[in-house]
């Protein structure tokens, strides 16, 4: 059963993709909604979700959704979780970093996570208890044992700007201990990316489920480790997420915690 679900999500990943593609060279027509603040919603995230929805509804009509920009409809322990268009921001400005993320909760616990690059033609799946997988090859977190060689992504809280400071913190005790950064701007291709072994860990604040439940499934059937800035595993609900392999985890956890914490009085 879990392969059919499965096949059911790549085919609505790919789906959305192909909307993102025919649409991408035409960007600077797209119709873009202001939702707040330096958040934005385009013609084409509606469009995605749209094509996402009709295609796992075809299938299990009785299933409920929790989508980015839908939010949560039905009523069912099987629900769905998107984000049609992770990385609208790099999509309406050309840059060819964005992805699509489908994952399947059932009573709360992640048991299938599919993230979809259109550009690159790359499918990473993960089915729970099965390993995570890039176009049909296996994949494993990084090798890395000491944070001082170790590539890592993040991104500003730019929803939050008043988090600033204490990220800044952050940013500044994490670097000190590790090699470098990259900044790319699709969470879900991140978390992707620590599950491939292409970065060595990756942390983030100011989440939602949408943005990491698919790629938190890849991490950890991957081999590596997910938690949030408290070391509490269940990253859906805390807007706050690490993920790293295993033995980077401990100091890069103790780093972020330390320094998230909001000084005393």
């Amino acid at each position: 059963m879990s392969q059919a679900v499965l096949n059911v999500a790549v085919s609505a990943a790919h789906a959305a993709g192909e909307q993102m593609r025919r649409r991408f060279d035409q960007v600077s027509g797209i119709p873009v909604t202001r939702k707040a603040r330096h958040d934005y919603v385009s013609e084409v995230d509606h469009a995605c979700e749209a094509a996402i929805v009709r295609e796992i509804s075809h299938y299990y009509p009785e299933h409920a959704f929790l989508a980015e920009e839908g939010g949560a409809s039905g009523d069912s322990d099987t629900v769905w979780i998107i984000d049609p268009l992770d990385g609208t921001s790099n999509y309406l400005h050309g840059v060819p970093h964005f992805a699509v993320s489908i994952a399947q909760q059932i009573k709360g616990r992640t048991e299938i996570g599919v993230v979809f690059d259109p550009m690159r033609d790359e499918l990473f799946t993960a089915v729970r208890g099965r390993g995570a997988f890039m176009n049909q090859k296996r994949i494993r977190v990084s090798p890395r044992i000491e944070l001082e060689t170790a590539v890592l992504a993040t991104a500003f809280p730019f929803r939050r700007r008043d988090t600033m400071a204490r990220f800044g913190r952050v940013f500044q005790g994490v670097m000190e201990k590790t090699e470098d950064f990259r900044r790319m701007g699709t969470a879900s291709l991140d978390l992707a990316y620590v599950a491939s072994g292409r970065l060595d860990g990756y942390y983030e604040v100011g989440l939602d489920a949408w943005d990491v439940a698919a790629g938190a499934l890849l991490v950890r059937e991957a081999g590596g480790v997910v938690m949030d800035f408290d070391g509490n595993d269940n990253v859906e609900e805390a807007r706050s997420i690490i993920a790293a392999p295993y033995k980077l985890m401990t100091p890069l956890q103790k780093i972020i915690a330390n320094r998230w914490k909001r000084p005393s009085a």
